[in-house]
């Protein structure tokens, strides 16, 4: 899966992932290969992304907004650190 986060100022992190776990509003949940489409609002916290080597990377976001489509993520979020 492709996959973008974006804040205001600049693009944070862009590459190809095997999933992916986001503070969503009412709940954390994880985005896998194939998954349904679907816009969700995002709380503060960690997103969690399991790169293609199987490595973990993590980012501390404020709030935001995540889009899957066709096996492409993206995250517009207010901050990430």
């Amino acid at each position: 899966m492709k996959i973008e986060i974006i804040t205001p100022e600049k693009t944070i992190f862009t590459g190809d992932v095997k999933s992916m776990r986001v503070p969503g509003e009412k709940g954390s949940f994880q985005v896998l290969k194939d998954h349904a489409p679907i816009i969700s609002t995002l709380d503060k916290g960690l997103v969690v992304v399991i790169d293609m080597a199987g490595a973990e990377l993590t980012f501390e976001i404020e709030s935001g907004v995540v889009e899957v489509r066709k096996n492409k993520i993206i995250l517009l979020v207010e901050s990430a650190g």
